[in-house]
């Protein structure tokens, strides 16, 4: 969830078809707009410029991050997604802009709040606290935070789904996927309809606030003996389909890890990055969603408190499989066994093999450069991100060659892309070697 700053207005969030399908009209607009009027711009100055250009341009990815963000749900989730996952290979100007969707602020106003909570609750329901602050003190895609009390003291953190998210989703992913196909930015041979589905089942999970609190209480049993996280405690008395009570857990942003010393980030780092081999290797479940808004810091108590489940998804055993067989081959800076299990596990299309062998070949061996380094994995020296970014650039131009990898497989990705971006921000130094090869041996079951 995105803190809220306290000085943002409210604002209605549009809950209609109708309503939300205009919003998806003035966006395709602004960008077609924007693209003729940068086009004239450079035919003036004597260039030549190419769609793509045109349409990644600074203007017009603030348009689609301001839109996304009045729509919220499902399509501003999308583009939260986009920014996330593209992670160190996107340009710095678009990725500065995008990051936009995770930090805008926008919420209902107070009458849009008190429909909501009476439809749930019943037209009486601030009868049940002693308190309940009307301003959110957090707001993400799908839902916003309120802090209340209970008559008798208990603290509780409500976060409370915005109308017409959950009715809307197919629709918001089936208009995102239509303006990425209008605008060229698509292959028309790629066939993405495997991955719209699964986005669809996936915000509608998100969306299902008593899954969310089942997922919550399910985290909390496997992490009881972790006394370095902290999950918030489900009330499920105040829990419904669109609203999900917990209790409230003081924190602090995790990126204000930045300035701590050295030995506590390495290990809050270390920490996660042990959660997330757990997850995928031990637990076969994962929390998908790695927003750094997901983590709050108690610098008081040095623990670290992981919130929001609903993108926690089981894994199949054939993914956490890949992964090993893959992680396996890099130990043991094995450059064809790693081009093998990456195309195996779904990770590298055999298209992109084949047609750009060398290039495929230098950014493993990069890899594997990287890894053989004796010590801690320093995330702050992103030296060797520059020249990936470069290569795989090269490879993403040739379109015939682009391939979607397994579902599940996305996912898991996601969050480790996620955990590595935290690491590279807060500058941490951890021996993922070590932790990694013993996931990898030979006798672990």
């Amino acid at each position: 969830m995105t803190e809220d700053s306290g000085n943002s207005a409210g604002r209605a969030i549009p809950s209609g078809r109708l309503a939300r399908l205009g919003v998806f009209g003035k966006l395709a607009g602004g960008v077609a707009g924007g693209v003729v009027a940068e086009g004239a711009r450079r035919l003036a100055s004597g260039e030549r410029p190419r769609i793509g250009d045109l349409l990644l341009t600074p203007a017009n990815a603030t348009r689609v991050a301001d839109q996304l963000s009045h729509l919220r749900g499902a399509a501003m989730k999308l583009g939260q997604m986009i920014s996330m996952d593209a992670g160190d290979m996107l340009p710095p100007e678009l990725a500065t802009i995008l990051a936009r969707l995770r930090n805008n602020a926008h919420h209902m106003p107070p009458q849009q709040l008190d429909r909501v909570l009476a439809a749930e609750w019943g037209k009486d329901w601030r009868r049940r606290f002693a308190h309940f602050q009307a301003h959110p003190v957090a707001a993400a895609s799908i839902g916003q935070v309120h802090r209340a009390r209970l008559p008798d003291g208990t603290e509780l953190a409500i976060k409370v789904q915005y109308p017409g998210v959950k009715e809307s989703i197919d629709a918001d992913v089936d208009n995102v996927a239509t303006l990425l196909r209008v605008s060229g930015m698509l292959p028309k041979s790629l066939d993405i309809a495997p991955l719209l589905d699964e986005a669809k089942k996936q915000l509608h999970e998100e969306a299902d606030y008593l899954r969310e609190a089942q997922m919550l209480a399910r985290y909390g049993d496997l992490l009881a003996d972790q006394p370095q996280f902290v999950v918030p405690k489900l009330h499920s008395d105040l829990t419904t389909p669109r609203v999900l009570a917990m209790s409230f857990v003081t924190g602090v942003p995790v990126e204000t890890l930045e300035t701590a010393p050295q030995d506590v980030r390495d290990r809050v780092m270390h920490d996660l990055i042990s959660l997330v081999l757990r997850e995928l290797f031990d637990w076969r479940l994962m929390q998908t969603d790695p927003n750094f808004a997901n983590y709050r810091w108690q610098p008081e108590t040095e623990k670290l408190v992981l919130l929001d489940f609903g993108a926690a998804r089981p894994l199949p055993a054939e993914t956490g499989e890949g992964y090993r067989r893959l992680l396996a081959a890099a130990l043991a800076g094995d450059r064809d066994a790693v081009r093998e299990a990456a195309i195996a596990a779904g990770f590298l299309g055999e298209a992109a093999v084949l047609q750009h062998r060398a290039l495929v070949d230098r950014m493993i061996d990069v890899i594997l450069v990287e890894l053989a380094k004796p010590g801690p994995f320093d995330f702050g020296d992103r030296a060797f991100v520059g020249v990936l970014r470069e290569q795989g650039t090269e490879i993403a131009r040739d379109r015939d060659t682009w391939h979607l990898p397994p579902i599940d497989t996305l996912f898991v990705q996601r969050k480790i892309s996620g955990t590595a971006l935290l690491a590279a921000r807060l500058k941490a130094q951890v021996d993922v070697r070590a932790m990694v090869a013993a996931y990898c041996a030979d006798d672990r079951p």
